[in-house]
């Protein structure tokens, strides 16, 4: 069986947290111990959309969900707008047009997953990099690049919409957390770097956003989903 990574043995992978007064969850897991995958077709070639979707096809192959959420954004056809490979497959090319929306507040990044290891990388930098993991997905903007605030993110913002971001601490843990009330980029970003000391962590999408837990239930995502990241252990 493969087992989750628990920081204490009271902890089971999820929980919530409150940080400068606003309220979330997050979910850590160390990528080397537990299987962490992207997901965004079913064995028929559609979408799987919801969690209990995704969670119904493992289920069928042995495998018991533990966790997920949305990773990344998506056309209307419920397909990603950027980098995405699954099993070793680049099923959609990386992305650097410019446009509007949040995808495209340059600089975006990858979050990413191979052979045990897993990383939030600036856009340009994963691509430099000649990295071809087995899983990744492009999203945007980074919010917490080498340390610091994307440049971009204002402190004074006033935007308040759920949102779910990922990334990464200094020992390779995985980190995914969505708010349980609206929060500006900024809040969300110190989230990331200020609590859970991520150098670098990647926004991965804001009202539409889901999580779901085996501890603690659904957390939104109750509209359609595009590509998914999952947690899983063997049956």
């Amino acid at each position: 069986m493969v087992w989750v990574a628990l920081s204490a043995p009271a902890w089971a992978g999820c929980a919530p947290v409150d940080f400068e007064g606003k309220a979330y969850t997050f979910c850590e897991y160390d990528p080397a111990q537990t299987r962490i995958e992207l997901f965004n077709l079913d064995s028929s070639g559609a979408p799987f959309a919801r969690f209990q979707n995704l969670a119904s096809q493992l289920a069928s192959e042995g495998k018991h969900l533990i966790f997920a959420t949305n990773a990344g954004m998506f056309d209307d056809s419920l397909k990603p707008v950027g980098l995405y490979i699954e099993d070793g497959e680049m099923m959609k090319k990386i992305n650097r047009r410019n446009g509007a929306g949040n995808f495209h507040l340059k600089p975006n990044g990858v979050f990413w997953i191979d052979n045990g290891k897993a990383g939030v990388s600036e856009t340009e930098v994963f691509a430099r990099s000649g990295r071809k993991p087995g899983y990744a997905t492009q999203s945007g903007p980074m919010l917490v690049i080498n340390g610091r605030i994307h440049p971009k993110l204002s402190p004074d913002g006033t935007s308040l919409k759920i949102r779910n971001g990922v990334g990464v601490t200094a020992d390779g843990k995985v980190v995914f957390a969505i708010s349980d009330q609206g929060v500006t980029f900024h809040e969300f970003a110190r989230l990331f770097r200020d609590h859970f000391n991520c150098a670098n962590a990647l926004f991965l999408d804001g009202s539409i956003s889901g999580l779901y837990s085996e501890e603690l239930g659904q957390r939104g995502g109750y509209l359609p989903l595009g590509p998914m990241v999952g947690a899983y252990e063997m049956k």
